[in-house]
C-alpha cells in the first residue's frame, strides 16, 4: 500500500470514529443523563452540544467524502468490489441524513430555545434522536461491511 492510500485510509477512519463515536456517546451516555433535567435546562444544553458536535461532524463528513472518493478510485472506481460501493452508498445516505438534521431540524431546536418554546424544542430533539438511531445502524452496518471486505 502506498503512502497516499495509507494517509487517506487513516483520515477516513478517523472521520468515521469521530462521527460514529460521537453519535454513540450522545445517544447512549448524554441523552439518558439529561432526561432528569427540566426542558428549560435540557434543551439549551442540547442546542449547545449539537452546535459543537455538528461542526465536528461537518468536518468529518468532508474528510470521509474526499478520502472515500480517493480510495474508491484507487481500488477500481466503477469496477471496485461491491463492498466498496455499498460503503459509499450507505455513506452518502448517512451524509444526507446528517444534512437534514443539521440544516432542517437543528435550526428548529435553536429557534425553540431562543423563543423558549420547550415543547417545540423537545419534538425537534426527538426527531434528531430518531435520525441518529438510523445513522447509527447504517454506520454500524458500514463498519461491518468494511470489516468483512477482502477486496482491497
Amino acid at each position: 500500500m502506498n503512502k497516499a492510500i495509507e494517509v487517506a485510509l487513516f483520515l477516513h477512519l478517523l472521520g468515521v470514529a469521530v462521527w460514529i463515536g460521537g453519535m454513540i456517546f450522545a445517544h447512549f451516555c448524554l441523552r439518558p443523563a439529561l432526561e432528569d433535567l427540566s426542558p428549560q435546562l435540557r434543551l439549551p444544553l442540547w442546542e449547545s452540544v449539537f452546535g459543537r458536535f455538528f461542526n465536528w461532524v461537518g468536518v468529518s463528513v468532508l474528510v470521509i467524502l474526499l478520502t472515500g472518493g480517493f480510495l474508491l478510485m484507487q481500488f477500481g472506481g466503477g469496477h471496485a468490489t461491491w463492498q466498496l460501493h455499498a460503503m459509499a452508498g450507505i455513506g452518502i445516505i448517512m451524509m444526507l441524513i446528517f444534512g437534514h438534521i443539521r440544516f432542517a431540524v437543528f435550526p428548529r431546536i435553536r429557534r425553540a430555545v431562543q423563543a423558549q418554546k420547550w415543547p417545540d424544542g423537545a419534538r425537534a430533539v426527538a426527531t434528531v434522536r430518531r435520525l441518529v438511531v438510523v445513522n447509527l445502524v447504517l454506520g454500524i452496518v458500514t463498519i461491518g461491511v468494511a470489516a468483512m471486505s477482502r477486496g482491497f
